[in-house]
C-alpha cells in the first residue's frame, strides 16, 4: 500500500515542472530593448534617444507599443517626452531596478484610479455647491491652460492638474484634500499613462468641461456624474490592455 501511495503522488512534481511559462509584457521587453540601446549609443542625461519612427522601424513594433514603453520611462522619471524634441533621458538605472518598478506601477494603477473615483467624485459634487467666483476663475484659467498645451500638440499636463487642484480647492473639505495630497504622486503617473493616449488630451479637456459646467451650475448630481465619468475615461489605458 505504502508503495502504491507513492507511486500515485510520483506525477504531482512533474505537473508542476510543466505549468506554462509566463510571457512577459510587450511594453517590458520594449523597455529592455531601449534600456539595452541607452547603453550601447552611451547616451547621458540630456541627450535625446533615437526618434519613435526609426526604433519602431529597428524593433518591429508599432510606434504605439513604442510610445507607450517610453511612457513607462517616463513615469519612472528616467526619461521626458517633450514636444517637437522626442524622448530626453533624464538619468540611468539598471534594468531589473526599472523593470520591477514599472510592474509594481502597474500593479498599483487600478487601485489608484479607484482611489480617484472614490475621492474626486466626492469632491466634484462638494465643488458645485460651495465654489465661489474665485473658484470659477481658478478652474476657467486651468481649462484655458490645457486647451492652449493641447492646441499646439502637447499633453495638457500642467493645465489638467490645476484642474482637478482648483476643483479640489473650491470643495473646501480639508480631510479630502489632505487625502488627494497623500496620493498626489500616484496621480500624476497614472495622469502621464492616461494623457499619452492616441486623442486623449482633447477627450480629457471636453470632459473637463463638462465638469466645470455643472460646478458652476450649482449642480452637485450632475457635477458628480461628470467627474465619474471623466475617471473612467481616464483609467482606460494601453498599460493595463497589455495582456500577459
Amino acid at each position: 500500500m505504502v508503495k502504491e501511495d507513492r507511486d500515485e503522488a510520483a506525477p504531482e512534481p512533474r505537473a508542476r515542472a510543466l505549468r506554462p511559462v509566463q510571457r512577459s509584457r510587450l511594453y517590458e521587453q520594449l523597455v529592455e530593448r531601449l534600456l539595452a540601446l541607452v547603453d550601447e549609443l552611451d547616451l547621458q542625461p540630456g541627450q535625446r534617444l533615437p526618434p519613435e519612427r526609426e526604433l519602431a522601424s529597428s524593433l518591429g513594433v508599432s510606434r504605439a507599443s513604442v510610445r507607450q514603453a517610453l511612457v513607462v520611462l517616463e513615469v519612472q522619471g528616467l526619461v521626458e517626452v517633450r514636444q517637437g524634441e522626442g524622448a530626453v533621458l533624464l538619468e540611468n538605472r539598471s534594468t531589473s531596478t526599472v523593470l520591477s518598478a514599472a510592474k509594481a506601477h502597474t500593479r498599483r494603477l487600478q487601485e489608484v484610479i479607484e482611489a480617484r473615483e472614490a475621492l474626486e467624485v466626492k469632491l466634484a459634487a462638494l465643488a458645485a455647491q460651495r465654489r465661489t467666483e474665485d473658484d470659477l476663475v481658478a478652474i476657467d484659467k486651468a481649462l484655458e491652460r490645457m486647451e492652449a498645451d493641447v492646441e499646439r500638440g502637447d499633453r495638457g499636463l500642467e493645465g489638467d492638474e490645476r484642474f482637478h487642484r482648483a476643483v479640489t480647492a473650491a470643495a473646501r473639505s480639508a480631510l479630502l484634500a489632505d487625502l488627494m495630497t497623500e496620493i498626489s504622486s500616484a496621480i500624476k503617473e497614472s495622469r502621464i499613462e492616461s494623457l499619452s493616449q492616441p486623442d486623449r488630451p482633447r477627450q480629457s479637456l471636453a470632459s473637463h468641461r463638462r465638469i466645470a459646467e455643472a460646478i458652476r451650475a450649482g449642480d452637485a448630481a450632475g457635477a458628480a456624474e461628470a467627474m465619474g465619468e471623466h475617471i473612467r475615461l481616464v483609467s482606460d489605458v494601453a498599460i493595463l490592455r497589455d495582456g500577459d
